[in-house]
């Protein structure tokens, strides 16, 4: 049910932007990147702890990579 004080406001939304007359947005700005994809993974905190940053992150796995094809051999 609608009580009074909802009634009384106002949608200060316009029905159109002109978004050519705004200023500081750059047109494109992620659209490489939106291109290329991505592929984000959330770390459990404890592993995150470990892992400050992508990189870190990345040589660990390419170790791990490298260390598995020694041990397992891949099936084709």
């Amino acid at each position: 049910m609608k009580t009074k004080h909802d009634a009384q406001k106002s949608d200060d939304l316009s029905a159109e932007y002109d978004f050519a007359a705004m200023k500081g947005g750059i047109r494109g700005k992620h659209a490489k990147a939106y291109r290329e994809g991505t592929n984000l993974v959330l770390l459990a905190p404890d592993v995150a702890k470990q892992f400050p940053d992508a990189r870190s992150v990345n040589e660990a796995l390419r170790i791990l990579m490298r260390v598995s094809r020694r041990v397992v051999p891949r099936v084709r």
